[in-house]
């Protein structure tokens, strides 16, 4: 599968808010895997460095996961990154 990344080079867009919300939680990479594990999505801390970074392509799936552990909508995670 191709892989198409954004003008900006990266791979998501959400990664920003990703790491903006993580970080107003007060919650490390690791910390925010395990609260993601718990309810059903195992991604590791390095998986989380990279979607924040823009490294990784982050499914429809597992941001509802995001949404979940942040308490906001998808649609949120979207916002102000285009």
């Amino acid at each position: 599968m191709k892989i198409y990344k954004s003008t900006n080079g990266k791979c998501n867009i959400c990664g920003n808010k990703i790491k903006e919300l993580r970080e107003l939680s007060k919650l490390s990479q690791e910390q925010l895997a395990a609260k993601l594990q718990l309810i059903g999505l195992n991604l590791t801390q390095k998986a989380i460095s990279r979607i924040e970074s823009g490294e990784r392509v982050v499914p429809d799936y597992e941001l509802l996961y995001f949404a979940k552990v942040f308490d906001v909508t998808v649609a949120n995670l979207l916002e102000d990154n285009i």
